[in-house]
């Protein structure tokens, strides 16, 4: 007999309800022949699935291994289905189809948009921008929006919205962003010491970043003397002028008058992550979406020469190739 979709529904109803009688109910199927479907899955499997005792039925090692397997094939199947059925409504009707992507902050949407215009010139993209990432996870969860791009402070986990998946795109230090007339700006690096008597500016947010900016000043012995919370625009004229300095990824456009300076020791980081829903229609496309975004990263950071130089020195920053899933 050949495993099939069913066998691992009928499994998960089973783990679920703790019992084969309340599984049966629930698939519409007298108990004797569940258990018969069972005994069968078994024999295909080569093992015993699940244990019966006086507290109900519950998965043995080989069960717990299938039912984790099936918890990744069903979602991604039901996708797929989704997915084909939206893209057969769109060839039927002509019209394009929408890939919706939200984004909190960093340079790389313009150029992401530019990369699937010329990729995928036959779908139309909406996008949505928002200094919450807790809000752009909200709404990819609830069919809002199909990607949502969000920045996190160091090894802080992604926004805790259940049903999401996440990939880490980049991994990079933060910087400062200095006027050019201030002589430290010609350093290679800075202590964030030397900082202490400056004012400071930022963007809205709501990780942990503030929280480990402050962790960061402490250990450096001092407390930051101010800290504007306000617009990119708002900040760039403040840094301009000299009277504050701002904390920035290096992948900040260069400007003429402001220098993004790196902070020795490299005491604060910024992972760049994407996420999709697990059930969302465009799910299958999470893959090509992943791959064009870190080429996205990879040609920002060709653009940035001080920040490729940088990168020969920290090899360990830069776009992030690993595959493993982010919590």
């Amino acid at each position: 007999m050949e495993l099939e979709l069913r066998h691992l529904r009928i499994m998960c109803a089973i783990a679920e309800l703790g019992s084969i009688t309340k599984a049966a109910n629930t698939l519409g199927m007298a108990q004797p022949a569940l258990t018969a479907q069972l005994k069968r899955i078994e024999r295909t499997l080569g093992g015993k699935l699940f244990l019966r005792d006086h507290t109900g039925t519950r998965p043995t090692a080989l069960g717990l291994l299938v039912l984790d397997r099936a918890k990744m094939v069903l979602p991604a199947v039901s996708s797929l289905h989704d997915e084909a059925a939206r893209l057969a409504q769109h060839a039927g009707t002509g019209e394009p189809m929408t890939l919706r992507l939200g984004s909190a902050t960093g340079p790389m949407l313009g150029a992401l948009l530019q990369r699937l215009g010329t990729t995928h010139p036959d779908i139309h993209v909406a996008t949505h921008t928002s200094w919450s990432a807790n809000k752009l996870a909200d709404m990819t969860a609830e069919g809002g929006l199909d990607f949502a791009f969000v920045g996190v402070c160091g090894d802080a986990g992604p926004p805790p919205e259940p049903g999401l998946r996440w990939r880490t795109l980049a991994h990079h230090p933060v910087f400062v962003l200095m006027s050019a007339r201030d002589e430290r700006a010609q350093q290679n690096e800075i202590e964030l010491g030397e900082l202490a008597e400056e004012r400071w500016c930022a963007t809205p947010g709501d990780g942990c970043f503030g929280d480990c900016f402050a962790s960061a000043c402490a250990r450096s012995g001092f407390t930051p003397r101010s800290l504007y919370e306000t617009d990119v625009l708002t900040c760039i004229e403040m840094v301009e002028s000299g009277h504050a300095v701002v904390l920035c990824q290096p992948l900040f456009h260069e400007i003429p008058g402001i220098v993004a300076v790196p902070i020795a020791g490299n005491p604060l980081s910024w992972r760049n992550l994407v996420g999709w829903s697990e059930r969302g229609e465009m799910g299958p496309f999470a893959a090509e979406m992943i791959a064009l975004s870190r080429a996205v990263y990879g040609e920002l950071i060709d653009r940035r020469p001080t920040y490729s130089k940088y990168l020969e020195l920290n090899p360990g920053y830069g776009v992030d190739y690993t595959d493993a899933g982010v919590r």
